[in-house]
């Protein structure tokens, strides 16, 4: 009985051991076949030469991307300073002549700086008024008309 139980133990050890075998063998030849199409044409030489490219291009990137970033910034605080509102009002100032040959216009940007320009037109005479805008006031008195103007060219 030692013996039928030995010759079993070995028949399926071979087995076993024979399957093992094909399962590697058909792992080698897969991974052989993966290598082959990678290193298609090319040389180690030729993939080394790729990587150092590669890595260049990726630091060229990425001063480009700092490039880009700072100059952002730099035109994101230039827009702050630009004008970014805009209104115009036409109104008659004088109800018993004319009509609405007068104006104000408001001009502001996002700090709230800018200035509002107006015009009153009466037949004898036009005058324009230029008062300079900080942080949303002016220092000069404003009519309504102005208020206006400036209230609405307001960047939110």
């Amino acid at each position: 009985m030692n013996i039928k139980l030995d010759g079993v133990f070995l028949l399926v050890f071979f087995v076993l051991t024979c399957v093992a075998i094909l399962m590697m063998v058909i792992w080698i030849f897969i991974t052989e076949k993966r290598l082959k199409r990678f290193f298609l044409g090319k040389k180690a030489k030729d993939l080394e030469d790729t990587i150092i490219i590669l890595e260049q291009d990726i630091v060229n990137l990425k001063k480009a991307k700092d490039s880009m970033q700072k100059d952002v910034t730099a035109i994101n605080t230039k827009l702050k300073k630009s004008i970014r509102g805009l209104e115009i009002m036409r109104f008659n100032p004088f109800p018993d002549q004319g009509s609405n040959q007068s104006f104000a216009i408001g001009m502001m940007n996002e700090e709230g700086d800018g200035v509002v320009l107006s015009s009153l037109y009466s037949r004898e005479r036009m005058s324009v008024f230029a008062k300079p805008i900080k942080n949303n006031k002016s220092e000069y008195e404003l009519s309504a008309e102005e208020k206006e103007v400036l209230e609405k060219a307001k960047v939110l």
